[in-house]
């Protein structure tokens, strides 16, 4: 089956990056797997679901939260600092009362049929080896999708990868992202 440039795009410009100033409820996604993570004062916490993630960090009161998601229109406007189209390669940044830095960067990429079961292959094994988050479904399509999130914490900060790979367009989408606790200011 050969799928039209548009049919691609339209798929491709669905997805959305929006980061929250507040906890989101696990009532807006259909989760498949969570992981939570108490270190140094912080809490972190991680769900996937198909096509999408969801990761809270949370320290002294103060709550970031970044989703990765196909539909926007589930979700609440409360709390919300931006929203980010996936399309292409895009970087955010953003600070949250001089306590918590937050950073991330996006790309995505439309792939031929081959290309994309080489790459959702290769990103399965990561996720196996590396005990990722993975939701892994097929949807009528010859090949199937993945959504994986990976995250290492470290003292006062964790790292976070996401790739949502979708068969129906060749999409391969990935995320980067840091949450940082800052120095106090004496």
């Amino acid at each position: 089956m050969h799928l039209s440039f548009a049919s691609k795009t339209s798929s491709l410009q669905a997805y959305h990056l929006s980061v929250y100033r507040a906890a989101l409820h696990p009532e807006f996604f259909q989760i498949d797997g969570r992981r939570k993570i108490e270190h140094g004062g912080y809490d972190f916490e991680s769900w996937i679901y198909r096509g999408g993630h969801v990761v809270r960090f949370q320290y002294e009161g103060l709550c970031v939260t970044e989703v990765v998601s196909e539909s926007m229109d589930s979700l609440p406007d409360r709390g919300l600092v931006t929203s980010l189209p996936c399309a292409g390669e895009k970087d955010h940044e953003g600070e949250f009362a001089d306590r918590i830095a937050y950073v991330t960067t996006m790309q995505t990429e439309t792939l031929s049929d081959h290309l994309y079961l080489g790459t959702y292959n290769e990103m399965l094994e990561h996720g196996r080896m590396g005990d990722c988050l993975m939701s892994v479904w097929t949807d009528g399509h010859p090949n199937p999708n993945l959504s994986l999130v990976d995250m290492q914490r470290y003292s006062d900060e964790v790292h976070v990868q996401g790739y949502h790979l979708r068969s129906d367009c060749g999409l391969v989408l990935r995320t980067q992202s840091i949450f940082q606790l800052k120095a106090k200011r004496a």
